[in-house]
C-alpha cells in the first residue's frame, strides 16, 4: 500500500480515537482501515498500537512515531499548497500597511506599477505611524521605518537604507544664511515634529560618532511629516526627514540639504509579512515586485549630494 496514505490512515486514527470512526471520516471501508495501519506495523516490525474492543491506545513507539508523521504530513500539504499557488493567477483583496511617510512619498508611486502587472488583485492599503500587528490587525504585509517595532517571529526582507537627511528651502538660505556647525542649527527657526522625543531636539551624530542633541525651537510643530515638509519648501525653516520622503525635492531644487558632512542618522527600510508557510500568490507577487524595485538593500536609492 502507499506509504504516504498508510501514514495519513494511522494519524486519523488516532485523532478519531478508533478505527470505525476514522473510516468513516476518510470513506474507507473498516478493513482497509485497519489494513493501513497493520501494513505500517508490519513495516516498521514494531506495534504502534494496543487495541482493546473498547479503546485504542499508542505505545512508546506509536507516540514518538505520530510525532513525526504529522510533522512529514504538514510538509507534503506545505508543498502542495506552495506548487498550488504557483501555478494560481493573483487575485482577491492584499491588505497593505505602510509607514506613513513611506506610503506616501513611494508607495503611492509604486502601487500602480504592481496593479498593472496584477490587474486582480484589488489594493486596500492603511497608511500609519502606529503601532501595528500586522496579524492581529488583518494584514497581509507592512511596510516599517527602523524606529517601528515588529514581532520579531515575522520574516522581514530589507528593501533599502533611508539617510536622515537636514533641508530647508533656497529662499530660506538666502534669508537667514545655512547653519555651518551642528550647534548653529538651535539659532535658526525649525519645523519640528510634536513627538515628545522630537520636540525640543534632535538627536544627531557629531564628527567623532557621538550623539549630540541640539535644541531646536520654531513656530511649526506638527505630527505630520509631510506637513512639515511643506512648510520647509515654502521658506518657513529648517526641518529633519528621511532621503525617501526629500530626495525628489532635492533634485527639483525646491530644497537644498545643509551639514551634508554629518551623518543624523539611517533608517532602514523592512518589508515585513506573517509567515513563508503558504504564501498566498498576490503576496508573493507583492514581495517579489518590491524586492525588484529596491535590488541593493544596503543601499540609499533617495540620496542627493
Amino acid at each position: 500500500m502507499d506509504r504516504l496514505q498508510s501514514m495519513r490512515v494511522f494519524a486519523k486514527v488516532v485523532e478519531q480515537g478508533s478505527f470505525a470512526r476514522a473510516a468513516q471520516a476518510l470513506d474507507m471501508s473498516n478493513a482497509v482501515v485497519t489494513r493501513h495501519v497493520a501494513d505500517l506495523e508490519d513495516h516498521l516490525g514494531t506495534r504502534l498500537m494496543n487495541r482493546t474492543t473498547r479503546k485504542l491506545s499508542l505505545t512508546e513507539t506509536g507516540h514518538a512515531y505520530l510525532e513525526r508523521v504529522l510533522q512529514i504530513l504538514q510538509e507534503v500539504e506545505d508543498a502542495e499548497a506552495i506548487a498550488s499557488s504557483q501555478s494560481k493567477k493573483p487575485g482577491g483583496i492584499l491588505r497593505i500597511y505602510s509607514h506613513l511617510g513611506f506610503g506616501q512619498q513611494q508607495l503611492a508611486h509604486l502601487l500602480p506599477l504592481y496593479a498593472s502587472q496584477y490587474p486582480e488583485v484589488t489594493l486596500d492599503v492603511t497608511l500609519s505611524d502606529r503601532t501595528v500587528d500586522l496579524v492581529e490587525d488583518g494584514f497581509d504585509v507592512g511596510i516599517f521605518i527602523n524606529f517601528q517595532k515588529f514581532d520579531a517571529n515575522m520574516i522581514a526582507r530589507q528593501l533599502a537604507v533611508s539617510e536622515a537627511l537636514l533641508c530647508a528651502s533656497p529662499d530660506y538660505v538666502r534669508r537667514h544664511g545655512a547653519p555651518e556647525e551642528l550647534e548653529d542649527i538651535s539659532r535658526h527657526s525649525c519645523l519640528n515634529f510634536s513627538y515628545e522625543q522630537l520636540r525640543h531636539q534632535w538627536p544627531v551624530k557629531g564628527q567623532d560618532g557621538s550623539l549630540i542633541n541640539i535644541p531646536v525651537t520654531g513656530k511649526v510643530v506638527s505630527n505630520n511629516g509631510d506637513l512639515l515638509r511643506h512648510c520647509a519648501i515654502a521658506g518657513m525653516g529648517i526641518t529633519i526627514r528621511p532621503s525617501f520622503a526629500l530626495g525628489d525635492d532635492l533634485a527639483a531644487g525646491k530644497l537644498v540639504r545643509l551639514l551634508a558632512d554629518y551623518e543624523l542618522g539611517q533608517l532602514p527600510v523592512m518589508l515585513v509579512y506573517p509567515s513563508r508557510r503558504l504564501l498566498s500568490a498576490k503576496v508573493r507577487t507583492f514581495v517579489d515586485f518590491m524586492s525588484k524595485q529596491f535590488p541593493r538593500p544596503e543601499h540609499d536609492p533617495w540620496q542627493t549630494t
